[in-house]
C-alpha cells in the first residue's frame, strides 16, 4: 500500500514553487505529483492525476484560486483533493469565501515550511472538513507558547497577515528555546528564520522592524505594559528588534518556569 501523500504545488511564482518543491521532496512521506503555474494548469493536472493535497495560490493568471475551487465543485467528492490555500491574501472576506468553497486550511504567506508540512499531513488524514482561518483578535485562554505569543502580538495590533508577525513569533520561540540566540541575532537568529520561511535574513530583519513600528504607531503600548503588569515600554521609545524579542521571550520563559 502506498502511504505517500501526493501533492500538487500551484503558484505562478517560479521561486516559490522551487522552494516548496525542494522542501517537500525532503519529506519521506510526501511526493510531488506536479506543479502548476496557473489555475488552468492545476485543473488539467487534477483531471489526469490522482492528488491527495492541493497547495493553491489564490492570485494567479488565466484562472485564479477561487476559479479553481469553483471548478472543483464539479468533481466527484471522492476524487477531490484536500486544499490548502497558500496566499498573500489575508482579508477576512477572501478567507471566508475560500472556506465556503472547501478549503481545509488557509495560510497567509510567508508560511513556515515546517508548519506547512504538518498541515499537509493533517489535511491528507482528514475524513471530515476542518477549517483553520488566519488568527483573529478574539483572545481565548492561551495554552501553548504560540497562543501566548499570538495573544500579545494581536493585543498590540500587529496584524496576523503581515510578514513580520510570523517572523516575530518564530524569533520569540527560538529565543525562549535558547536565550543566548538573542546575542547572535544577526549571525544566527535572522538566518535561521530566513531558512525556515524560504527568504533572506535582511528581509526578516526589515519585516520584524516594520511589525514593531506598526504596534507603536497604533498606540497599543499600554497593552504590553498590562501584559507584563508593569511599565516596560513607552510610546516615545520604540525598542530595537532585539530588545522587543528579548522582552517577550523573557516574559514567556518566566511564565513557563513558574507554571
Amino acid at each position: 500500500m502506498d502511504h505517500h501523500i501526493r501533492v500538487l504545488v500551484t503558484d505562478d511564482n517560479d521561486d516559490i514553487r522551487a522552494v516548496l518543491r525542494s522542501y517537500l521532496e525532503s519529506q519521506e512521506d510526501i511526493v510531488i505529483s506536479g506543479e502548476a503555474r496557473n489555475g488552468m494548469e492545476a485543473l488539467k493536472h487534477l483531471s489526469d492525476h490522482s492528488v491527495d493535497v492541493l497547495l493553491l495560490d489564490m492570485i494567479m493568471p488565466q484562472l485564479d484560486g477561487f476559479g479553481v475551487l469553483e471548478q472543483m465543485q464539479r468533481m466527484p467528492a471522492e476524487e477531490r483533493p484536500k486544499v490548502i490555500a497558500v496566499t498573500a491574501l489575508g482579508r477576512e472576506d477572501f478567507i471566508s469565501r475560500a472556506l465556503r468553497l472547501g478549503v481545509q486550511y488557509y495560510m497567509v504567506k510567508p508560511v513556515e515550511l515546517r508548519m506547512l508540512v504538518e498541515r499537509i499531513r493533517d489535511a491528507a488524514n482528514m475524513r471530515e472538513p476542518r477549517f483553520e482561518e488566519t488568527p483573529l483578535p478574539a483572545v481565548a485562554a492561551a495554552r501553548t507558547l504560540d497562543d501566548r505569543v499570538s495573544n500579545i502580538f494581536l493585543g498590540l495590533g500587529i496584524p496576523a497577515h503581515i510578514k513580520g508577525y510570523q517572523f516575530l513569533r518564530e524569533a520569540v520561540r527560538l529565543v525562549v528555546e535558547d536565550p543566548d540566540r538573542i546575542n547572535r541575532i544577526t549571525k544566527e537568529l535572522y538566518p535561521m528564520i530566513a531558512r525556515r520561511f524560504g527568504t533572506s535574513a535582511s528581509k526578516v530583519e526589515r519585516a520584524i522592524r516594520h511589525a514593531i513600528e506598526v504596534a507603536w504607531s497604533r498606540g497599543r503600548v499600554d497593552t504590553l505594559n498590562r501584559a507584563f503588569g508593569c511599565r516596560v515600554a513607552i510610546p516615545e521609545d520604540k525598542p530595537t528588534n532585539g530588545e522587543f524579542i528579548a522582552l517577550i521571550a523573557d516574559k514567556l520563559s518566566l511564565e513557563q518556569h513558574s507554571a
